[in-house]
């Protein structure tokens, strides 16, 4: 097996995962938020709320555009780098994949046009449907995506033919039903709406700071600050059930987060910080929050948490019963219909380990041959480099609790301080403006990184996933994509810029006439408060 392969292979994929990520949050929730404005406008009839639909719907489009270049490039690396995965758990995973592009990706490619295009065509009502019906498309894409890579996570409804030598599906309705699937997208969801109520927030107080379209600054940080707090708390809270479906389903992924070497008893410290050293397998001066971990991942107080050592000794036990199952295998692929049912029989009974066998294929051709080294070796592979893990997750937990905080004050200025906001408060919006992307991609390390060795978890070992091709296939499409996606990031961030800089030039002098008028209206005969009491004669 060469091993130089699947790292860059494993590269490639992250690399163009990790530029598609930085369309994608933005996309979700701009488009929820741009949908909301649209809603107060029909409702409403003020001007000011269609400008507003029209110059954030903008920004969205330009989003938009670029995260469905780099998408589908992403999606033909299946076939290209990873033929053996399609190939043994295709039927699977390709189902939610399809369901993404005829239920979704169509419906919000489709209504896409309308929206930016029929502004004078559609009745109000007919343009706030469409409007809705680009967020809700927005969404339905990420979640059959979630669950197709929730089901590499957790596979369930599905099982393994030995006569085809697949996977193949026994459930659907398990495969969509799958508890990690729901906990990655209600999850990410809401991580996305943060994301696109911080970028609100901040472009909005960069206005206030210049001096620069005040009234649709000031409405929509109204907007993303109500919209980001109820957001931020959702992704804290669905964080939370995330973390308690891991410690049920990716039990290796939890204790390698939390750099939990040995078992605790129950109820399980949570490490706050530390150094996890993976030669040591020890976490170095670590800080512990007593009782925390066991109710976060087990909500009682007397379930154990397993350590990595403990899980490294099971995976041990795993492999041996993978390689009977393995024997089985060679014996059923070998005799075919003839094979008796006592063969069969010990593959019912050890198949499910098979997969922990396949994790010898990195050391031999046929696990069989393997010695107890190999064996450990092996068992030693199912643990991920838990430094990073450690890390990413910490710094993505306390970036979320530090958006519940911003959004918080800024709901309250909105609401009880009648919209006035400190020139530091201003320039902090500003300045966070990259932190939700921060955390989305460190999200997406602890998911995915933490999955390691796997391709499918427990099932497939992402070194037998790669197709055969050679380094410098490799390094030339990595350096391809590399340098495709980041050409388009340029034209992003270059046409975010321009355009914000520019601000709204739609319906401009509409709303000025309009806001002109409101402010007459609020004004007294006597020249005080709009809302004071009158007199008259």
């Amino acid at each position: 097996m060469d091993l130089d392969i699947v790292e860059l292979s494993r590269l490639q994929f992250a690399a163009t995962v990790m530029y598609h990520f930085l369309f994608v949050p933005l996309t979700l929730g701009l488009s929820v938020i741009v949908a909301i404005m649209e809603t107060v406008y029909v409702m409403t009839g003020r001007p000011i709320w269609r400008q507003m639909t029209k110059f954030w719907g903008m920004l969205f489009g330009i989003n938009f555009a670029l995260g469905v270049a780099t998408g589908i490039t992403m999606e033909f690396q299946f076939g290209m780098n990873w033929s053996y995965f399609s190939h043994y758990v295709g039927d699977i995973f390709g189902a939610p994949l399809a369901l993404e592009g005829l239920m979704a990706f169509f419906l919000e490619a489709t209504f896409v046009g309308l929206f930016f295009f029929g502004w004078d065509k559609l009745s109000k009502v007919a343009h706030l449907t469409v409007a809705w019906l680009v967020a809700i498309g927005s969404n339905f894409s990420a979640l059959w995506i979630l669950i197709a890579n929730g089901w590499m996570q957790n596979p369930v409804g599905a099982e393994f033919n030995p006569d085809t030598m697949r996977m193949e599906l026994t459930s659907f309705y398990e495969v969509m039903f799958n508890s990690v699937a729901q906990a990655k997208f209600v999850h990410t969801v809401s991580a996305g709406y943060v994301t696109a109520a911080v970028f609100v927030l901040g472009v909005s107080a960069w206005y206030m700071l210049k001096g620069r379209h005040i009234e649709l600054a000031r409405r929509s940080i109204t907007v993303a600050a109500s919209f980001g707090l109820a957001s931020a708390l959702s992704v804290v809270l669905l964080g939370d059930e995330s973390g308690y479906d891991v410690s049920h389903n990716q039990k290796m992924k939890m204790a390698a987060i939390e750099g939990m070497w040995e078992t605790e008893p129950a109820p399980a410290p949570f490490n706050l910080i530390g150094f996890p050293d993976m030669e040591a397998r020890e976490t170095h001066y670590a800080v512990k929050i007593p009782w925390l971990m066991g109710l976060i991942g087990t909500r009682s107080l007397t379930t154990e948490i397993p350590g990595i050592n403990e899980l490294v000794a099971e995976s041990e036990d795993r492999i041996r019963s993978g390689i009977i199952a393995y024997d089985a295998l060679m014996a059923i692929r070998e005799a075919r219909d003839a094979t008796p049912p006592a063969v069969r029989a010990v593959f019912e009974d050890h198949g499910g380990n098979l997969g922990y066998a396949l994790l010898l294929k990195r050391y031999l051709d046929d696990p069989r041959e393997a010695s107890e080294e190999q064996i450990k070796q092996a068992a030693d592979d199912t643990v991920p480099n838990v430094w990073p893990l450690f890390w990413a997750f910490r710094i993505m937990v306390g970036l979320g609790f530090g958006f519940v905080a911003v959004m918080a004050y800024f709901f309250w200025r909105s609401s009880f301080r009648k919209q006035v906001y400190p020139r530091w408060a201003l320039w902090g919006a500003v300045a966070i403006i990259p932190a939700p992307w921060i955390a989305a991609e460190l999200g997406w390390i602890v998911a995915e990184y933490g999955r390691q060795p796997w391709t499918v978890d427990g099932v497939l070992p992402t070194a037998l996933s790669v197709s055969h091709l050679s380094v410098a296939d490799l390094l030339l499409t990595l350096a391809g994509f590399m340098i495709f996606y980041t050409i388009l990031f340029v034209v992003e961030m270059s046409l975010m810029l321009k355009y914000i800089r520019r601000g709204p030039v739609e319906d401009v002098e509409e709303t000025e006439i309009w806001t002109a008028r409101h402010e007459h209206r609020l004004r007294t005969t006597d020249g005080k408060d709009p809302f004071a009491a009158t007199t008259t004669e």
